[in-house]
C-alpha cells in the first residue's frame, strides 16, 4: 500500500470488524505446481468436503446433473453447508428481506477469514438463528422452508447456484492472463449426478442465472484469487496487506451504504478522478458503487490502473516522495 493511499483513514468506518484468525475449514485448497498458479472458488462444501474431479470443463462441455424435490437427497445440501456469501448475494438477500446489508450481516452471517487469501468474508450462519443463540454450523440453512426447499430460491446464493460446479483459475508462469474453467464436485450425499439430464456448462450457468451476478462479483473474485496466488510470497511485493485495507475489503464486499458514506464524506472524491455523472449514479446504484470499490482496492492493493488520482494530488505525492528521498 503506497504512502499516497495512506492519506485515507479506513478505520473511520464505524462498526467494521472481522476476526484476526478463524479457520473456516472445508475450503478447497489451491493446488500449485512448479510452473502453475491455481486458485479455486469452490461450491458448497459439506462437513467432510467432497472429491473434486480434476477435469477442466469449458463452456460447451457436457455433464449430467439435476436437482428437484423427487431426488432422494432433496434438501440434504441445505444442512451443515459451508457457504461464503458474495457481494451480490448480500445485496440481493438484504433487498429481498427489506433490511439494510449491515442488519442482514448481523442476523444471518458470521465473519470468517478466507484462508487461501487471508481476507475477511461473510459466511452464512447455519443452524439456529441469532435470536435463538446463534448457529453451530451444523444445522439447517436459515432459509430452508421445510419440504418446500429453499425459501429464497429466486435470490439464493451464488454458491448454491454453482453447485455441483466449482470455478478455478489457472495462470501458467509467463502468461499475462489467467485461464478460468469449471470442475465437478461430487459428494456422497448428492444423488443428482446419477440423473440423465445432460447439459453444457454454459446452459447450466444460464439456467442458474449466474450471469446476473458476474459483474458485481468479478472484482471480489479477482482480488481473492490474486491474493491466494501471492500468499506464498507474504502478500504483494512480499509485504502483508495492512489491517485497515482488509477492513475496507470487508466493507466494500458486504456493506454498500457504509462504503457510500466513505466515498462521499471523506477525501476520496478530492483524491481520485471520478466523473461527476458517475458520482450521481453511485448515490443510488449499489452494484455500480461496489464495482467502484473493487476497482479502488485493486489500485490500492496491487497498483493496478483501475482508478486514477487527480493530477494535482499525484504531483503532490511525487513531490513528497522526492523530498523524502532527499531529491531536488
Amino acid at each position: 500500500m503506497s504512502g499516497d493511499n495512506q492519506s485515507f483513514d479506513p478505520d473511520s468506518a464505524d462498526g467494521l470488524a472481522y476476526p484476526e484468525q478463524e479457520n473456516p475449514g472445508r475450503e478447497a485448497k489451491a493446488r500449485r505446481g512448479a510452473d502453475t498458479e491455481m486458485d479455486i472458488f469452490d461450491g458448497i462444501r459439506g462437513a467432510g468436503g467432497g472429491p473434486v474431479e480434476p477435469v477442466r470443463l469449458g463452456p460447451e462441455d457436457l455433464f449430467c446433473f439435476s436437482c428437484h424435490r423427487d431426488v432422494p437427497c432433496w434438501n440434504a445440501c441445505c444442512r451443515g453447508a459451508d457457504i461464503t456469501l458474495t457481494p451480490g448475494d448480500i445485496l440481493r438477500l438484504s433487498t429481498h428481506f427489506g433490511i439494510a446489508p449491515a442488519e442482514f450481516l448481523e442476523r444471518h452471517t458470521v465473519p470468517a477469514i478466507w484462508e487461501q487469501a487471508d481476507l475477511p468474508v461473510a459466511k452464512l450462519r447455519m443452524g439456529a438463528s441469532l435470536e435463538e443463540g446463534g448457529g453451530d454450523g451444523k444445522g439447517d440453512c436459515p432459509f430452508l422452508a421445510g419440504d418446500e426447499g429453499c425459501g429464497v430460491y429466486a435470490e439464493r446464493p451464488v454458491t448454491c447456484r454453482y453447485y455441483p460446479l466449482g470455478l478455478a483459475s489457472v495462470k501458467m508462469k509467463g502468461d499475462e492472463e489467467k485461464n478460468s474453467f469449471h470442475f465437478l464436485v461430487k459428494e456422497d450425499h448428492c444423488k443428482g449426478h446419477g440423473l440423465d439430464k445432460l447439459q453444457s456448462i454454459s446452459q447450466y450457468r444460464d439456467e442458474q442465472g449466474l450471469k446476473n451476478y458476474d459483474k458485481i462479483n468479478q472484482g471480489w473474485i479477482d482480488i481473492l484469487m490474486k491474493m491466494a496466488s501471492w500468499k506464498t510470497l507474504g502478500g504483494p511485493q512480499g509485504k502483508e496487506i495492512a489491517a485497515q485495507t482488509k477492513q475496507m475489503f470487508f466493507l466494500v464486499s458486504t456493506n454498500p451504504p457504509g462504503f457510500r458514506q466513505f466515498v462521499l464524506e471523506t477525501k476520496f472524491l478530492d483524491t481520485y478522478s471520478v466523473d461527476p455523472e458517475f458520482v450521481e449514479r453511485i448515490k443510488t446504484d449499489d452494484e455500480l458503487l461496489t464495482c467502484l470499490g473493487f476497482d479502488w482496492l485493486k489500485n490500492v492493493m496491487f497498483n493496478e490502473p483501475t482508478i486514477a488520482m487527480k493530477e494535482a494530488v499525484l504531483q503532490e505525492a511525487v513531490a513528497k516522495a522526492r523530498g523524502d528521498l532527499g531529491a531536488s
